[in-house]
Order: C-alpha cells, then structure tokens, then sequence
C-alpha cells in the first residue's frame, strides 16, 4: 500500500500520499508528475493552481473531472518540484497497477516525466515535450489499441503564461478524441 510505502526518501516529507481520484472504469487517464503542496495536503491529486487551470481545461473539451480518472506517475510530495530516476522507479509499481486496473482506452500525460514513462512502458520514441506536444499516439496492446496524448503540465503555463495559449489549443484538438472515448 502507498501510505505503507518507504521504498524511495520521499515518504519523509508527505503528509498524505496521493494515489489518484476517478472512475475505476474511467475512459480517460490523466498522469501527472506528482504532488504538491496543497495536492499533499488533502491528499488528492491536481488541486492547486495547476489543478485549477486542469479543471478549465477539461470543462473546455466538455469533460468533468469526476469522469477522468487523476493520478501522478509519483505518489509523495515533491517539495522541490523535482524527481529523481530511483523515486520514479520506486513508484512505478503503483501506477503500472492503477493503469492496469482502470484499463483506459486514453492516457494523456501531462509533462514531460509521465511521457517519459509512457514511452518506456509502452515503448514509444520520446524526444521532447516542445517536439512532440499535441500529439495522439496510437499503442496496439493485446487487448486493444490504447491512445497516449503528449500535454504540456498545466503548471507549465502557470510558470509560462505564453505557453497557456499553447496548452489550451492542444486541449480544443483533443476535443473530439476526449468526447469519442467518453462516450
């Protein structure tokens, strides 16, 4: 269990792992990169400022937060905003089981860190996220063919106001893959 877990140093600094929210039958996976301060807590994932800007993003595709499923590639507060390789891996675990569980038909990683991971668990070629942002990848596994979306990190357009504009136009284009799965 994640409240359990002592597998990396980051479980010093949580005061509540945050494991992920949403449908277990959710069509739509988001991944983000891990907790925050207010994310930490109350113990549920994307409720800060980037959760905030997530949640207009999702309400301008005609999505509702309650029907995605949120989760972090990692689980324990990062008081820096920084990961390292061996917390990732220490995490992995986990989010290879929510994703197994839930089993979306879409992944959308929001940053870098979750598309990285992304790319070696479903072993696609990841270069950058300027490079490759907006995209629609589509991963044949054995049950089905599952959609991986490249998103910058909401937070990105926080600390970045030029590239909100950016972020949103990706949004409107995923539009229409956000209301086909959702259905």
């Amino acid at each position: 269990m994640v409240e359990e877990c002592r597998k990396c140093p980051l479980w010093k600094n949580r005061n509540k792992p945050v494991f992920g929210e949403g449908p277990p039958d959710a069509k739509i996976m988001l991944i983000g990169l891990g907790p925050g301060y207010h994310e930490d807590r109350e113990g549920r994932p994307f409720v800060g400022a980037a959760g905030k800007f997530l949640n207009k993003l999702l309400d301008s595709v005609g999505l509702k937060r309650e029907e995605v499923y949120i989760t972090n590639v990692v689980k324990c507060y990062l008081p820096e905003n920084k990961v390292t390789d061996e917390e990732v891996k220490a995490c992995t675990p986990y989010l290879d089981k929510q994703i197994e569980l839930v089993d979306p038909e879409t992944i959308i990683a929001l940053g870098n860190t979750a598309a990285e991971y992304l790319s070696k668990k479903y072993r696609f070629q990841f270069t950058s996220m300027e490079k490759m942002h907006g995209q629609v990848l589509r991963i044949p596994t054995i049950s089905r063919e599952v959609k991986i979306v490249l998103m910058y990190h909401p937070a990105a357009g926080l600390r970045n106001p030029p590239l909100r504009s950016v972020i949103e136009d990706d949004w409107r284009k995923l539009s229409l893959i956000c209301h086909k799965n959702n259905k």
